[in-house]
């Protein structure tokens, strides 16, 4: 079921301008597929769709593929930019930021797709990321050590 609503969703935004939630639930139930808006949040989210600005409104749509050496570029600018100092506790990694910034190192890391991450939570100056191993959180620390 969550295949198809999702799939639906993509369907929708490619074939017409979808400017809010609730115009996108519309069509869904004109297709038949129920959902609720928190539902359909996390179907947002998970397939990473984004708002750009089309006809002088924004519109939910796929985001423009980045090829993975600029990924990687924009990945290691945050972390420049953003990470002060990385250390570890067992399999828990803790960054601290600039402050304001450990959403952003956070996301970047999510996008990433390491492996061994399991999930990151951002505060205001500090990210923690949960990485399977130990042998796994220290290897990272180390590669973002680099960057300082």
């Amino acid at each position: 079921m969550k295949a198809e609503r999702q799939n639906s969703i993509l369907e929708i935004i490619n074939s017409e301008d979808i400017q809010t939630q609730n115009q996108l639930l519309k069509r869904l139930r004109e297709r038949g597929i129920s959902s609720t808006q928190a539902t359909l949040s996390r179907d947002i989210k998970e397939l990473r769709l984004v708002k750009e600005l089309s006809g002088g409104h924004y519109r939910y749509s796929m985001p423009t593929p980045v090829n993975s050496e600029e990924h990687g570029i924009r990945l290691t600018k945050i972390f420049r930019e953003s990470v002060v100092s990385c250390d570890t506790a067992m399999n828990i990694i803790v960054l601290k930021t600039l402050p304001g910034l450990a959403m952003a190192a956070s996301s970047a890391m999510d996008g990433m797709d390491i492996k061994s991450l399991v999930g990151t939570v951002a505060g205001d100056d500090t990210v923690f990321m949960a990485m399977r191993d130990v042998k796994s959180a220290e290897a990272f620390c180390g590669e973002i050590r680099k960057l300082f």
